[in-house]
């Protein structure tokens, strides 16, 4: 059985390598700006990046809980998952891996949605936080789905976690918001020093998790799937 506190070390860095993946990162961004205009106001700042952080987190949440629960609650699915798990996850970890490598690309657009939904966040003060939250939890891009749908959930399932794993990924999505507000005391120049830091590491990030994401599930094909003793 899994290590539970390393399940949970994997759903949260899941979540954070998502926050500073490319696409997640723009909305990041665009939520700091939003919250970050009541920079006069620590305490308000503040505020709006919790926030900002429960809305993304209830998102995944009620999205981890319904998708893993539905499979869970089929006998058929339930069964057939247990049985092949490790070869259904094989082939899924290395796709996942080609795309944060970025051998797979693929351009959804969203930015109208991510539009909308700032307008709307707008006009709603403090609250509008949260909302920016579930609204940019939504606005899936190829990496951050591929995270979500094609790792978080399979691991989800796999330890029968529909409610702490999910949370744990949301918590991880908002980690640059909530530095962000915890360090809004700062000079802007000091904070554009942070990003530059996050972009780079991001990449290193991307990078070895693709990889062992793509050595791992070579492996578990290996052994599962073709079924070589290893």
């Amino acid at each position: 059985m899994a290590d539970p506190m390393l399940v949970g070390f994997s759903a949260l860095w899941l979540g954070i390598l998502t926050s500073i993946s490319p696409c997640p990162l723009v909305t990041n961004i665009a939520a700091i700006s939003y919250i970050g205009r009541s920079v006069e106001s620590p305490r308000r700042v503040l505020l709006n990046g919790l926030l900002y952080t429960l809305g993304r987190t209830i998102t995944y949440l009620v999205l981890g809980v319904f998708l893993v629960l539905s499979l869970l609650s089929a006998p058929y699915v339930s069964n057939a998952l247990q049985t092949y798990m490790n070869k259904i996850l094989g082939p899924i970890l290395i796709l996942v891996g080609m795309f944060l490598l970025e051998l797979i690309r693929i351009n959804l657009g969203s930015s109208g949605l991510k539009s909308a939904i700032a307008g709307r966040a707008d006009r709603m003060g403090s609250w509008g936080a949260g909302l920016l939250g579930m609204g940019f939890a939504l606005s899936f891009c190829p990496v951050s789905a591929a995270l979500f749908f094609g790792s978080l959930i399979p691991l989800a399932l796999k330890n029968n976690s529909p409610v702490m794993l999910p949370t744990l990924y949301g918590v991880g999505t908002a980690v640059p918001v909530v530095l962000f507000a915890a360090l809004v005391a700062l000079s802007a120049h000091s904070v554009g020093k942070v990003f530059d830091r996050i972009n780079t590491i991001e990449r290193w990030a991307r990078r070895i998790t693709g990889a062992v994401f793509i050595g791992v599930g070579l492996y578990l094909t290996l052994v599962y799937v073709f079924e070589v003793p290893l």
